[in-house]
């Protein structure tokens, strides 16, 4: 009893002799390559689309198939950790996202692409949860704010850079380079992390373990299936269509016997008992939501300037500038703040900002000028960074070292669903929305619409010096039936804003569920009883 309570002390008291902020540099730059590649390829799909003669129905499995494969490692992180050694595994991750970027930026068929993210997913899926573990671990509870604002500073910024960079890169070199600059990057990560890292205790390479290969599959089968719904639900007229009706009932019996199994088996792949601490299940559970609305935020506005506006990829990716700024700016004032108030109150601050950011972008029309997406942005920046980082600390406060490895890889599988369900749900929304306004305003083009008549006369007659009256007519119908339809999807992008902004206030309860960390206590007690500590 005594000998299991000393290695527990030994594992809560373990500390890395290497500076922890030194270690942060390979991590992170490991961390930002990955995140990057979520986000950086979209504006040069068409690209690549048409490098390999694809349909954009089969482009789209560039992205989704490098999200399936980190999905299905993500879980299994803790397992290879143990199989490995948490470093050793990291380094391999990274090695494999390495060698992957490689390979797809020498793909010259679809086919091989779509192996090559597949294997830069796998290899990437590795590398946020065990970065999120060191960072968390290496600092104490005091510094651990700081360190995570660093984190999440990586996690947020990346994916809003990604357009930008990959759109310059597109427009001024070729689509391949969006890969290879993963390359030298990728290298010194991995050769500063086998410098720099060390493993605790608890996190070394151990013998006999055992995979829930019963797990795994079940796993395997709930993602795949479900990100083939998402992905070709829309296009597939979703429920409408039998195949989909299929494939969503065996991703739903998947999805059971997988938590099942996780549930009844004694060696499981992940340890759902994470789930007993309030603090991580609601953290958890903000996070996916936070998650959803940054992917979808990140599809949306884009193709709302591209289609609407007249952006170029380059330009609207550029818009996104603003909500980088935001986060920035947010990171600094987390580091600074969160050692010396409560953190929820950020979280909340933060949930509030993203919300309100949201209902300001319902409010856009088509006479808008770049302040008006420039300030939303920003502050919707701003709420990303105020929310993520102390939603992080606070989800992972609770919990004991030696489970910061499986908390946070279902932590990233969870947040990864949330990614890939908001994107595929606004995209969606704006296709149903932009029909329903459609069918409520055709209503509207009548002869009993005085207005609809005098804009027909008008229209006409300014036409009618160019061609025949009958002519003239027709074209002026047409104008204004193409004018209904660019409002109607002007409509679609308005409520889908408004939902995700409403979204991010009714979440705002959760944060009741959820403890306030006793860092201040704990230093008390450690002063009164100076020999104990």
């Amino acid at each position: 009893m005594q000998e299991n309570q000393n290695q527990s002390e030994i594992i809560q008291e373990w500390k890395p002799t290497v500076n922890p902020w030194i270690m942060v540099i390979p991590v992170m730059l490991a961390v930002f390559i990955y995140v990057l590649d979520g986000t950086i390829g979209n504006v040069a799909l068409p690209h690549m689309a048409g490098s390999f003669s694809a349909t954009r129905d089969e482009s789209m499995w560039i992205l989704t198939s490098y999200l399936i494969a980190a999905g299905i490692v993500i879980p299994a992180v803790d397992f290879f950790s143990k199989v490995f050694g948490r470093k050793n595994f990291f380094i391999i991750s990274i090695l494999l996202f390495t060698i992957a970027s490689m390979l797809c930026g020498m793909a010259k068929n679809i086919e091989f692409m779509i192996f090559a993210r597949v294997l830069q997913g796998f290899g990437g899926g590795g590398i946020l949860p065990i970065s999120q573990a060191i960072m968390v671990e290496s600092f104490d509870k005091e510094k651990r704010g700081l360190a995570m604002s660093v984190f999440g500073m990586g996690v947020i910024l990346a994916p809003i850079i990604g357009p930008v960079l990959g759109g310059w890169i597109t427009d001024n070199w070729t689509w391949p380079w969006i890969f290879y600059i993963n390359v030298p990057f990728g290298c010194a990560a991995a050769i500063l992390c086998h410098k720099l890292l060390e493993d605790p205790p608890y996190a070394k390479k151990q013998k006999n373990v055992k995979i829930d290969g019963r797990g795994f599959f079940y796993l395997t089968v709930w993602l795949v299936t479900l990100q083939t719904v998402l992905d070709k639900g829309n296009n597939a007229d979703w429920f409408n269509a039998t195949w989909i009706r299929w494939t969503f009932g065996v991703s739903v019996v998947a999805c059971i016997l997988f938590f099942h199994s996780q549930i009844t088996n004694k060696e499981s792949l992940v340890d759902l008992r994470v789930f007993k601490d309030r603090n991580f299940t609601a953290g958890t559970i903000i996070q996916v939501v936070i998650q959803a609305v940054l992917y979808a935020s990140l599809a949306i506005l884009p193709q709302f300037l591209q289609s609407m506006m007249g952006y170029t990829a380059f330009l609207s990716g550029e818009t996104m500038m603003p909500r980088g700024f935001g986060s920035m700016t947010a990171m600094i004032m987390t580091a600074t703040l969160s050692n010396r108030i409560d953190n929820r109150f950020l979280v909340v601050a933060g949930l509030s900002l993203i919300g309100g950011a949201g209902l300001a972008f319902g409010a856009l029309n088509l006479q808008i000028s770049n302040m008006n997406i420039a300030i939303p942005n920003f502050f919707m920046g701003m709420g990303m960074g105020l929310s993520m980082v102390p939603i992080m600390n606070l989800s992972l406060d609770t919990l004991k070292n030696e489970q910061m490895t499986n908390a946070t890889g279902i932590q990233n599988l969870l947040k990864n669903i949330g990614s890939a369900i908001g994107t595929s749900l606004v995209a969606t929304m704006l296709t149903r929305f932009a029909q329903i306004h459609q069918y409520m305003m055709v209503g509207k083009l009548n002869d009993l619409n005085p207005v609809f008549i005098a804009k027909m006369q008008s229209t006409t007659g300014a036409l009618s010096a160019y061609t025949h009256q009958s002519v003239a007519e027709y074209m002026s119908q047409y104008s204004l039936y193409g004018e209904l339809v660019k409002q109607s999807t002007l409509w679609a992008f308005i409520d889908s804003f408004r939902i995700f902004g409403i979204i991010c206030f009714l979440v705002i309860p959760l944060m009741l569920l959820m403890k306030k960390p006793k860092i201040a206590k704990i230093t008390v007690d450690v002063e009164k009883n100076p020999v104990k500590s």
